[in-house]
């Protein structure tokens, strides 16, 4: 539980980093540095991990890595326009929507509990999306197309997650986000859309680039450490510990604090997460099979 309340804790340093660049640097040169320098942080560990190879890709990997540079492209494209704690509290819509994915496509049982929790959630989500679709527009369902593809994206890694290695998976994401971000730059470049223009950052913002990758690398090693130790039921309302940190990193450097009409749809959402997560304990708990008690 402490490696994920750790890992967690540091994801919104990302958000952070990339909204305070999201002046000078496009979204979309942003996201790309997050998954080039996570590159290469992972690419010495997966080559030590299997032997001084690197396991061959699939089409799997090539959709997941799409699917997550369209998330970070997403969600980073709405820093520029939402506070932190905004987008955050949107974005966590993704375990709901995931709860109905595995349910459609994984096969995955879900009960009329979790339904009304999951439409209580999104409901959430709107009070959150009202008043900042008034001011900035359809912006603001950045963050909610952001969580449609991070769902998918897990949806996939579930079905993969038994028969591959993930430090690999973890890999040919990054290498696909990169190359997918950098041909979207080129395309974005010649037909000068701003969120896809590069523009050469100075030293220090190479310096806050690189630390972006390092966060990111760390929160997501801590969080698949904490998976091994412990059960997935346990640690995953320990998810929304994000949004705490992203309202404090909001307050703190960006002087964003929540109105109570965003505060009242963020206690809403993570009120049915929490609620779609409990539901599910108890109904796993329920399929498994009956032990003969001790004498």
């Amino acid at each position: 539980m402490i490696l994920m309340t750790v890992g967690v804790l540091m994801a919104p340093g990302t958000h952070a980093i990339a909204k305070s660049l999201g002046d000078s640097l496009a979204p979309g040169q942003i996201a790309w540095a997050r998954f080039f320098f996570q590159l290469l942080f992972l690419l010495p560990l997966v080559w030590i991990g299997h032997g001084g190879r690197i396991p061959a890709p699939s089409l799997a990997h090539l959709i997941r890595g799409l699917l997550l540079a369209a998330a970070t492209l997403a969600f980073f494209w709405a820093l520029t326009y939402m506070p932190l704690a905004d987008s955050a509290a949107i974005f966590f819509v993704e375990p709901l929507i995931l709860t109905i994915m595995s349910a459609l496509f994984l096969g995955e049982p879900i009960g009329w509990r979790r339904v009304l929790a999951v439409i209580v959630g999104f409901a959430g989500a709107l009070i959150v999306i009202r008043p900042s679709f008034e001011t900035v527009g359809p912006a603001a369902l950045l963050p909610l197309v952001s969580a449609v593809c991070f769902a998918t994206y897990l949806t996939m890694t579930r079905r993969l997650a038994h028969r591959e290695d993930a430090r690999a998976m973890q890999f040919w994401v990054c290498v696909f986000g990169t190359l997918a971000l950098m041909l979207a730059m080129a395309v974005g470049t010649q037909a000068s859309w701003q969120v896809l223009q590069p523009a050469w950052p100075t030293p220090g913002e190479w310096g806050l680039l690189a630390g972006l990758g390092v966060i990111a690398t760390l929160s997501n090693m801590l969080a698949i450490q904490a998976f091994r130790l412990s059960p997935a039921g346990i640690l995953a309302p320990f998810q929304y510990l994000e949004i705490l940190g992203a309202t404090i990193l909001g307050v703190l450097v960006f002087d964003d604090l929540p109105d109570a009409t965003t505060a009242f749809g963020i206690a809403v959402i993570v009120g049915s997460g929490l609620y779609v997560f409990r539901r599910e304990q108890r109904v796993a708990r329920r399929a498994e099979p009956q032990r003969p008690g001790k004498l």
